[in-house]
């Protein structure tokens, strides 16, 4: 991943909102959830979602789909995931120590969805 996709990735989980969102999102898994559902579940108003789902989706962090007259909104896996490679790319320069906390994290999130896992985490 470049920089500058990271960087809109990044300020577009930089806001409490929007990083709800993100996280209600990615927990749901790839079924997604219906943007009527992500505002009550949220308690967050129809318009301030809207601009929400905007910046997130712009950023490439999630996707959309209609079903009959919903619209379903899912975290995009493969952006986490380049986006959480780009963040340890360079990591345990020398010190594997620094980086054993984020190995067990990624060795539970394997197990649990390994779709969600950054490429190339080995932990």
């Amino acid at each position: 991943m470049e920089s500058k996709p990271a960087v809109n990735m990044l300020s577009a989980l930089g806001h409490e909102g929007r990083l709800a969102i993100f996280r209600l999102l990615v927990k749901a898994g790839p079924a997604g959830i219906a943007a009527g559902d992500i505002a009550r579940t949220l308690d967050v108003l129809p318009n301030s979602l809207s601009a929400n789902l905007n910046v997130l989706s712009h950023a490439g962090l999630i996707v959309s789909r209609r079903e009959g007259r919903s619209i379903i909104y899912s975290a995009d896996y493969d952006a986490m995931s380049g986006l959480l490679g780009f963040l340890m790319e360079d990591c345990c320069d020398g010190a594997p120590e620094i980086c054993a906390p984020l190995g067990s994290i990624l060795a539970r999130v394997k197990d649990c969805c390994p779709a969600c896992a950054p490429v190339g985490s080995g932990g």
